[in-house]
């Protein structure tokens, strides 16, 4: 009661009925401006402003034709291995020689044109009839460009659009030093790839078990931007690329950047 009589004291003393009413401190217009430039700003851009998010799915360099695992049509133990692992291979061209129990010599051919990229039989090792002994990766020109296939998680490969840009994390370019490789999404498969389908059309089964260990993914095929003033002939973050061409069946990470999406979505009555 005794500060209230005060303040009554005060505000009935005539010497204070002609000033000004002050209704705030520079300080506090000085707040009340920045807030409200901060609560327009923020609503601008809930507005018209944009949220970028990426996908991140492993994948691989290839041809884009594939690969086929060469058998023996025969029993017997290898004598001659006359193709090499890295290196092209004509189509019915003669990859081993194996000698069987009847002391016959039988030629296993190449099946199609390709690039041998494993070699299982060795000189001296036996071979039954239908073993795998190379699998190779079908190329129909030497110059065929290089694509990437990402193997992408079924939940996920609906929200990947056609043409989306994408980041490839190749595992054989250091990328702090040379950075990533560039592409764009040409196509987004419409069923998922079990472990054999994978294996078959990579060649390896490893690399289908790799690929579709978290369940069956959808493959998602990846055109490389191409450049006429890098090594490697493809596009990459860094103006020059690695000092080296980049080869088929390296395995990569790749990040796909989905459509840029607002941060609100209104909801019209």
């Amino acid at each position: 009661m005794q500060f209230r009589q005060q303040a009554l004291s005060k505000l009935q003393s005539p010497e204070d009925i002609d000033l000004p009413v002050r209704f705030a401190r520079p300080q506090g217009w000085l707040v009340l401006i920045v807030t409200v430039a901060v609560v327009i700003g923020a609503a601008v851009w809930a507005v018209n402003g944009t949220v970028s998010s990426t996908l991140d799915a492993p994948g691989i360099l290839t041809h884009g034709q594939g690969s086929y695992i060469l058998q023996s049509p025969v029993a017997g133990q290898v004598t001659a291995v006359l193709a090499q692992e890295g290196k092209p291979v004509a189509a019915n061209a003669p990859v081993l020689k194996v000698r069987t129990q009847r002391g016959t010599t039988a030629v296993v051919r190449a099946i199609a044109a390709g690039r041998v990229t494993g070699m299982v039989a060795t000189i001296g090792s036996v071979v039954t009839t239908g073993a795998d002994v190379a699998s190779v990766e079908r190329i129909a020109r030497p110059d065929d460009p290089l694509t990437a296939t990402l193997y992408v998680p079924a939940e996920s490969a609906a929200s990947v659009p056609v043409g989306a840009s994408v980041d490839l994390t190749v595992q054989s370019v250091p990328s702090q030093q040379y950075g990533v490789l560039r592409g764009h999404v040409q196509a987004v498969g419409r069923t998922t790839q079990t472990r054999q389908s994978i294996g078959t059309y990579l060649g390896s089964s490893q690399l289908g078990e790799q690929f579709s260990q978290h369940g069956p993914p959808v493959a998602v095929l990846v055109k490389l931007d191409r450049s006429a003033h890098t090594r490697s002939g493809y596009a990459w973050s860094t103006s020059d690329g690695p000092p080296f061409a980049v080869d088929s069946m390296t395995t990569a990470g790749g990040a796909v950047h989905l459509a840029e999406q607002h941060p609100i979505d209104w909801l019209l009555p």
